[in-house]
């Protein structure tokens, strides 16, 4: 039951892409992935947990192979693609799951989260953030965009889609570069290229402000609910700092907090080690 499945589900006349793997009636970990990529992002860690789980690694809308639909007729905002995918554990019928959120997935986690915490099992944020100290300067000229949308502040972000910039977020605080795959990046790399894919990501680089406006909210429900966290943090992230992963365990009693020698796409050099710890986590 490790092998992998493409599949792709109708939600509301929306086509969302997603792998699967592992036996149907394994405990569900459902794999939110972040920016600039996809599901693929997942491919080294789902064949290290598929004999104990079911696996299910859908790329958001506007990423990857789900549909990108013209902003004209889809509002590229966090508050969408979290219903969206809220929709998407629906219509495949996974009524329970263990949540692994990294980057933008986490966001879009956090609030299936708050809606549904009855059918949250427990989270593994890796990477994923929720704290105000966790957001390093490198966010500046996002902030500045928040602040101002104008033209010229978005114009300004348009650095952070060109191939480079995917190169500097898979490699930055990598201890040996040669064991990064370049086919990630690639693949980020021709998504981003798309036809309109540049204006797609700009909107939801402006409406990230609303998931900073959120996280009292998050915090609130991590309070309230004690939810089982693991926090598996690259620690060298030039985007989401170590702090970030810390602060989980001012709210969450029994949070655990590990740190891997490593940036952002920490999956590109630990899967294996991440793997584990998700297992011992999960107490299988």
């Amino acid at each position: 039951m490790t092998g992998i499945r493409y599949r792709s589900a109708d939600v509301g006349g929306l086509k969302i892409f997603y792998r699967e793997a592992g036996a149907a009636d394994a405990p569900v970990l459902l794999l939110l992935h972040g920016f600039p990529s996809a599901g693929h992002m997942f491919r080294d860690l789902i064949p290290l947990l598929a004999d104990r789980f079911h696996l299910v690694a859908p790329d958001l809308p506007g990423f990857g192979q789900s549909d990108m639909p013209p902003r004209t007729t889809f509002a590229y905002t966090f508050d969408h693609i979290a219903e969206v995918i809220d929709r998407f554990t629906e219509v495949i019928g996974i009524k329970r799951f263990a949540v692994y959120v990294f980057d933008y997935g986490a966001p879009a986690g956090f609030r299936i989260a708050v809606k549904h915490p009855d059918r949250i099992t427990a989270i593994i944020s890796q990477n994923g953030n929720a704290y105000e100290e966790g957001l390093s300067d490198a966010w500046s000229p996002i902030r500045a965009y928040w602040q101002d949308p104008s033209q010229a502040n978005r114009d300004a972000l348009r650095d952070f889609l060109k191939p480079e910039s995917t190169r500097f977020q898979y490699t930055f605080g990598v201890g040996d570069e040669t064991a990064v795959s370049p086919d990630g990046q690639s693949l980020d790399n021709f998504y981003l290229g798309r036809p309109g894919a540049d204006e797609v990501q700009l909107d939801l680089l402006r409406d990230y402000r609303s998931n900073v406006a959120l996280y009292p909210t998050f915090q609130e429900y991590f309070r309230g609910h004690q939810p089982r966290l693991l926090a598996v943090w690259g620690r060298n992230d030039p985007f989401f700092l170590p702090p970030g992963a810390e602060a989980f365990k001012r709210d969450i009693r029994k949070a655990i907090v590990r740190f891997v020698d490593t940036g952002h796409f920490a999956l590109e050099t630990h899967a294996g080690e991440i793997a584990a710890a998700i297992r011992e986590f999960l107490g299988t």
